[in-house]
């Protein structure tokens, strides 16, 4: 698709459209109206006020005329967007993009300036968990309260109010004033009120899970409940692989404007496509062309040089599908460490969770410089972004040398016979007995 000169019966009309087409992706992309909408987004904009210097005193506002020196933000611009009931909708893009300010108009907790959102049904927004709490109420008042706040009459909310007490884990602490309660009881208060007011509709804003490992395990339960039983749910999370799990459909927003709507493995390909190339096209900027200028490549003091390379060209990484080889390897002054040092490679997922960390054995000093290789034989990973860590350690790992963390991200590309979900991609033989 042409943004720059088509035809007048095919010229982009839509955000969506003109998002696409600037991007050079395909009108498969593009969501149409949906046939049962529970939400309907159309053509809402919201600008914020940047000030460069409040008004601290009097004086100062009558100097100034009473008007402080600001600059206009135009945070959400022209977007447009359904999202069919019983589906889960998946808002996407940098940060700063506009994807929590489009979720708050949606909640109605700040109103567009131009545009309308129609909504159909109770909706219920884990956005600041436990924002609406009385510090000097106690939890159990101010499940009252902030239920109400949500919709909820008072003979519902006696209805709820053991499910809501016991899914927060507070039985002991529920009459104690919620001033007193730490971070962590306060969230999940929030969180177990907002889940279990029966809404139609869920906004959930970077919450998929809070607290220790027992309740995110029932945060999780709960979200797969409500969407068996055909709630509706939109999503903000930098989480990508949770979203293209999760979300039926996706929307792309950058600088507040919709780039593209569509299936969310789609959008969100095409995204991590737009991403790695402008981190690409930043480090060739920084370091220049040639070899040496890719972004998976870092020094530090002590470590000369950590990469990342292809198996077989020992090119840089940029992508990889899971058949293919990866070697990391690091060039350490072992000498200026002044003793025979391990080395420690971690890859973490693009949402910070752990997939592996592996040590080398000791390595001594081989003349001025070291260089270590971990080669990996194939890429064992899902689809989704990546990045490296690497260290260098004592002999009993007791003591961190040097450490350079993401020197390296790379993106595995799906295959065509992806049948799978988790972290790891296994290699499988199935038979029949």
């Amino acid at each position: 698709m042409n943004a720059m000169t088509p035809p007048d019966d095919s010229r982009p009309t839509t955000p969506s459209e003109r998002g696409a087409a600037s991007h050079g992706l395909e009108p498969s992309l593009l969501l149409g109206p949906a046939k049962d909408p529970a939400i309907i987004v159309d053509h809402i904009s919201k600008k914020f006020r940047i000030y460069d210097e409040r008004n601290r005193s009097l004086k100062a506002a009558v100097m100034r005329g009473r008007r402080a020196r600001f600059q206009e933000f135009q945070a959400v611009d022209d977007v447009s967007f359904e999202v069919e009931r019983g589906t889960t909708f998946g808002l996407v893009g940098e940060n700063g993009c506009g994807k929590s300010t489009t979720l708050k108009c949606i909640t109605r907790t700040i109103r567009p300036e131009t545009g309308t959102i129609t909504v159909d049904g109770r909706m219920s927004a884990l956005l600041e968990l436990g924002a609406g709490f009385h510090p000097e109420l106690s939890g159990r008042e101010n499940v009252y309260l902030n239920a109400s706040i949500l919709g909820m009459r008072k003979r519902e909310v006696d209805a709820k109010l053991d499910e809501i007490v016991e899914f927060a884990g507070l039985e002991r602490f529920i009459d104690m004033p919620v001033k007193n309660y730490s971070s962590g009881m306060y969230v999940r208060l929030g969180f177990a009120v907002a889940i279990n007011v029966n809404p139609d509709i869920l906004l959930v804003d970077e919450v998929l899970a809070v607290g220790d490992e027992e309740f995110q395990r029932k945060c999780n339960e709960k979200f797969a409940t409500f969407r068996d039983a055909g709630g509706t749910i939109v999503v903000v999370s930098h989480g990508l692989e949770v979203m293209r799990d999760i979300c039926d459909h996706a929307v792309w927003l950058e600088h507040g404007r919709i780039t593209a709507s569509g299936t969310s493995g789609d959008v969100i390909d095409h995204y991590l496509d737009m991403v790695r190339s402008e981190r690409i096209e930043r480090a060739r900027e920084r370091i220049g062309d040639g070899a040496g200028a890719s972004p998976n490549a870092a020094t530090g003091t002590n470590i000369v040089r950590a990469e990342m390379l292809h198996a077989d060209t020992r090119d840089p990484v940029e992508s990889l599908t899971a058949t293919e080889g990866f070697v990391l390897r690091v060039t350490f002054d072992a000498e200026a460490v002044g003793e025979d040092v391990r080395t420690n490679f971690g890859i973490y997922r693009d949402d910070g969770q752990r997939v592996g960390s592996f040590n080398s054995g000791w390595s001594a000093a081989d003349g001025p410089l070291t260089t270590v290789e971990m080669v990996a034989p194939r890429c064992p990973l899902q689809p989704g972004t990546y990045a490296v860590n690497v260290a260098i350690h004592d002999h009993s790992m007791l003591q961190e040398f040097e450490r350079i963390d993401k020197f390296a991200r790379f993106e595995v590309l799906p295959s065509e016979d992806r049948h799978q979900s988790g972290m790891v991609d296994f290699s499988q033989i199935w038979r029949t007995a």
